[in-house]
């Protein structure tokens, strides 16, 4: 039998979880001998890892926001650092959360532990110096998107394009009807999906913005229904607190974001995954962002890219619109939204393309990379 392949690994939120997990999955099937140890979410606990502490510690948005968690994460970092020196993993997997997982990745490969980064951090769009830390933190780094790998080629960071296990998981024709009947949306109404991010600062700043736009595009559409999934209890205990004293046709789900994807025929959306998600499900949508004030102004004089949206950024064009901080009013956002209730095909022909680019059995391919890297397939 062979011997136990120990893996670490670090996720810092809902999606990184789901990467991990579909990582993990994969890790077994290729070397069944194979142990977790590390920080996840449900997910990579329920493939086998047991969780140093909730990863939900790690889940903060914004430069300002994260400075009031900072002595917290610091002195996690340093007793994960110690933790997983002593335990000698074979390798450790930093899954998305650079800010945390890069130092994680630098420390232990400077003790002689292998390291790989999967999911690159935005170093093409902003902080583009971080590149130079990141050739030196990991020995391998594996990217969902073909123009990061090139990025990584181009700075000789040793880079897999491994693809996008969502666009492995999601069909590319979703069945709109049946997922509606499966919610109990009516068949003949406009849906809108409602997806203000999965962290409690992003609901916080986007909530009570999105339901503004609801009811504003309901005076626009007068039969448009709503489904907004909640990434979490914690999450709908806040939605349900802003929806106090509103009077909207609106459907909560816990979890379920695919279903509210598949069916809806438009999309309110936060910047984030949850953009490919919505792309990937062939739905045209509106991006729409606010961070802290002070966090803005910071963030509009580092970032190069001229996009924030996955979309967006995998055309290399302006594909969907971004309304971002000021510009997100709730008139502007139900303005934009409602001509998509009539021709959103305009938005989403190019989306069929992108999703076939990035089917690649992602997962598999990590795992391969992983175990190639570790001469252990």
């Amino acid at each position: 039998m062979a011997e136990v392949l120990r893996v670490a690994l670090v996720a810092g939120e809902a999606s990184g979880d789901i990467l991990g997990a579909g990582l993990m999955q994969a890790l077994k099937v290729q070397h069944p001998n194979v142990e977790f140890i590390g920080v996840g979410g449900p997910r990579m606990q329920a493939e086998g890892l047991v969780s140093d502490f909730p990863m939900e510690r790690l889940a903060v948005m914004g430069l300002v926001e994260v400075l009031g968690r900072l002595p917290e994460l610091l002195s996690r970092r340093r007793r994960l650092i110690a933790s997983l020196i002593e335990r000698k993993p074979d390798v450790f997997i930093g899954i998305d959360a650079p800010d945390f997982t890069l130092g994680v990745e630098l420390k232990l490969r400077k003790a002689g532990i292998r390291t790989v980064h999967y999911v690159s951090p935005s170093v093409w769009a902003w902080r583009q110096k971080r590149v130079l830390k990141i050739r030196e933190a990991c020995d391998l780094m594996l990217t969902l998107f073909p123009f990061e790998a090139q990025f990584y080629e181009a700075h000789q960071v040793p880079v897999c394009f491994v693809g996008h296990p969502l666009a492995d998981a999601i069909p590319l024709q979703a069945d709109r009807a049946a997922a509606r009947e499966l919610l109990g949306l009516p068949g003949d109404a406009p849906v809108v999906a409602l997806l203000p991010g999965s962290r409690g600062g992003e609901v916080a700043r986007l909530g009570s913005l999105f339901l503004d736009a609801a009811e504003r595009l309901r005076r626009l559409r007068p039969g448009v229904r709503f489904v907004l999934p909640c990434a979490s209890p914690e999450r709908r205990q806040q939605i349900e607190q802003m929806l106090v004293s509103r009077d909207l046709p609106l459907t909560l789900l816990d979890g379920r974001s695919h279903d509210a994807l598949a069916a809806c025929d438009a999309v309110l959306i936060a910047s984030g995954t949850a953009t490919l998600e919505a792309l990937l499900y062939k739905r045209p949508m509106v991006v729409a962002y606010r961070v802290a004030p002070m966090t803005f102004s910071i963030l509009k004089r580092l970032v190069k890219s001229p996009y924030i949206s996955l979309p967006n950024l995998l055309a290399q064009r302006l594909l969907v619109p971004e309304l971002i901080q000021d510009a997100a009013t709730p008139e502007a956002l139900a303005q934009t939204v409602s001509p998509l209730l009539v021709d959103g095909e305009v938005q989403t022909e190019g989306f069929d393309a992108i999703h076939r680019t990035l089917r690649r059995d992602a997962s598999e391919r990590a795992a391969t990379a992983v175990l190639d890297l570790l001469g252990r397939r």
